[in-house]
């Protein structure tokens, strides 16, 4: 007997699945400036790569006859696929199937896919795109009672962290549980106009009579990619895209293997002659930094992650001669490159993804120190700063720093990696010591300076005096510097020390995994 009459109805179920919430509920996605959960997957993965799992999921009304009368799918659309050839697992959320939240068996496939994504050992993207997770007060009259908030399956949701890749991507508002799933990755991107974030919407927040506020006031790109919650923005859906496919281009599938290297036409011994006046003899006077990034690295391949956020320091992924690299560097445009609470917490993150995924660590320092004053103290900086250099120190993948100016304090000793035995090198334009001469010369001088005549004039003898001895050279000659290179060489030396680094790189997990 043939069974035909049953794959038609698996076909039929399936096109059902495929409607969604509907055409009315669809062109309502496409009037808010959104695209639906299907045509996100056609448009983040290689075409016609998309394997869905669990299509058939749904709530079904049938007739007396047993035939279906009505069809609901899931909201949550999951399945494997292929970015640029590489295996993945991608998941999103139906919005036009109850605004994306949990009464439609969103819950154990949300799960499967977090855990195939684990046992198979593959990058996850997230297409979020509402609560994605409890359900909305209705529920509870569906369900005849109310439940105990516990998180299923969030062990596998922070377990996949120190696995493979996790990229989160906002594309409407993202509330709850959905919110968490956004922060919780390795990677994150929000839509600016046609999404928001928040821990709660407007309604609750009005209810717990803390004001009237809109989503945008509460939730905008502008606040979270401010604060760090969320990495960066975007104003479309198909920028938020390439974003997330060019982030994966530089890490492993999983910790299991060692980053891609690809193939450059950038000259590996190239020499940039701007690099040898871009460093202003005014140490009080800014430059671009990033020019000087762009110089060093691999043509096109800065990935710049957290632009608005921490902006003392820069963090970018980038290549070597094809080989990728995490590389963070002050930013002396913002607070002269001091370090300040949030561009720490930044650094944190950073260098757990680096090191979690084995990207050997470049550090281009022009770092003054801490940021100093009421405010730092108030935020806690010396706190957020050690946590920093804790991180840099639990580290295990090789590191490589370039002073380029300053090196001041606490902060400027990340320089040096306690404990290792890695490559350093500076610029003639460094510039180091427990705190700047300035900084520092009328405390140490003070009873001799109020016995002079002159104030004024002694100072200014005293600081010719102590800038004779500031030279790099000087430190060299007590090898408190391993090199002093000419700023031109630079990338010429740091493709041959990533031969070395990449040498010395072993893929596996590492026990100290990322921290979201």
């Amino acid at each position: 007997m043939s069974w035909e009459k049953e794959i038609e109805e698996l076909q039929q179920r399936t096109a059902l699945s495929h409607q969604m919430g509907g055409k009315e509920k669809v062109d309502r996605q496409h009037e808010f400036g959104k695209l639906t959960i299907r045509e996100r997957v056609d448009g983040i993965v290689d075409k016609g790569s998309f394997h869905e799992i669990g299509a058939l999921a749904g709530k079904v009304e049938y007739d007396e006859q047993g035939n279906i009368r009505d069809f609901t799918p899931s909201n949550f659309v999951f399945g494997t696929a292929e970015i640029d050839g590489r295996p993945v697992v991608v998941s999103g959320d139906d919005f036009t199937v109850r605004g994306g939240s949990a009464e439609a068996s969103i819950g154990a496939k949300r799960t499967q896919a977090e855990g195939l994504a684990r046992e198979l050992k593959l990058p996850h993207i997230r297409l979020v795109d509402g609560m994605g997770g409890g359900g909305s007060v209705k529920s509870i009259e569906i369900a005849g009672r109310t439940y105990i908030p516990i998180l299923r399956g969030w062990e596998t949701v922070v377990e996949l962290l120190g696995i493979a890749p996790s990229v989160s991507l906002a594309l409407g508002s993202v509330a709850g549980l959905g919110a968490g799933r956004v922060a919780t990755s390795h990677y994150s991107v929000i839509v600016s106009d046609t999404a928001q974030m928040m821990v709660a919407g407007p309604a609750l927040v009005d209810w717990a009579s803390m004001g009237t506020v809109s989503k945008e006031e509460l939730g905008h790109a502008r606040i979270h990619t401010r604060n760090g919650s969320i990495d960066d923005m975007v104003d479309t859906e198909a920028e938020a895209f390439e974003r997330a496919r060019r982030f994966l281009s530089f890490l492993p599938s999983s910790v299991y293997e060692l980053p891609p290297v690809l193939q450059t036409t950038d000259n590996p011994e190239r020499r940039d002659a701007n690099l040898l006046d871009i460093i202003p003899r005014n140490p009080k006077k800014p430059y671009d930094m990033r020019s000087v990034l762009k110089s060093v690295f691999d043509e096109g391949s800065l990935f710049e992650i957290g632009c608005n956020w921490g902006r003392a320091l820069i963090c970018c992924l980038a290549r070597l001669d094809g080989v990728p690299v995490a590389v963070f560097a002050e930013n002396p445009q913002r607070y002269a490159g001091a370090w300040t609470t949030s561009s720490c917490r930044k650094l944190v993150r950073f260098i757990d993804l680096a090191t979690t995924f084995h990207l050997p660590l470049v550090h281009l320092e022009d770092c003054p120190g801490f940021l100093i004053g009421k405010r730092s103290e108030e935020e806690g900086t010396i706190r957020a700063g050690s946590q920093a250099l804790a991180a840099l120190y639990q580290s295990n993948v090789p590191y490589c720093c370039i002073v380029i100016r300053k090196a001041f304090g606490v902060a400027g000793a990340s320089n040096f990696k306690s404990g290792t035995s890695h490559f350093r090198y500076a610029w003639p334009s460094g510039d180091w010591g427990s705190l700047p001469i300035e900084g520092g010369i009328e405390v140490a001088y003070k009873a001799e300076l109020l016995q002079a005549d002159d104030y004024d004039a002694h100072l200014a003898k005293i600081k010719d005096r102590l800038n004779l001895l500031k030279s790099p050279f000087r430190s060299a000659e007590y090898f408190e510097v391993e090199e002093i290179i000419d700023p031109r060489d630079t990338r010429p030396i740091l493709c041959q020390w990533i031969k070395l680094a990449r040498r010395a790189t072993t893929p596996g997990q590492y026990a100290f995994t990322f921290r979201p």
